[in-house]
């Protein structure tokens, strides 16, 4: 299956990724030459790892009739100082909050996503190391 994502300049340091019917505005800092009208590029990689991940964590919790009360992905991401600058690490913190969350569930719903269903985090984990924990809040 092919896909493709068409990408706009909109001048100086901004583009507009048209994903399916969604616009994606790019743009850099004020200090290179931006208006900081939107994400950056590398930042949208994190979110991109989130949401694969999450998606797919949901959805295997509503399969196993767990649903927390709130569900959140925190992406720790270490840079590297050289150029071309990339990440040489991400570190997931899953974070939920509900009555009678089973931690090892949680657990078991997470390593599918990660080694199974996640294809962001397939492809990263190629290029770099990816951890995760856990936290039930409250």
């Amino acid at each position: 299956m092919k896909q493709t994502i068409n990408t706009s300049w909109n001048g100086n340091m901004q583009f507009d990724a048209l994903v399916g019917d969604h616009h994606v505005i790019m743009d850099a800092s004020a200090e290179v030459g931006g208006s900081n009208a939107g994400a950056r590029p590398k930042a949208l990689m994190l979110a991109s790892l989130a949401g694969c991940t999450g998606m797919d964590v949901i959805s295997i919790l509503k399969k196993m009739r767990i649903e927390p009360k709130t569900f959140n992905i925190i992406i720790e991401a270490e840079l590297t100082e050289e150029h071309p600058k990339h990440y040489s690490g991400m570190h997931l913190i899953y974070e939920f909050s509900g009555e009678g969350l089973d931690e090892e569930k949680l657990k078991k719903a997470i390593d599918l996503s990660q080694d199974r269903y996640c294809g962001v985090s397939a492809v990263y984990r190629k290029a770099m190391p990816l951890t995760y924990e856990v936290r039930i809040l409250g």
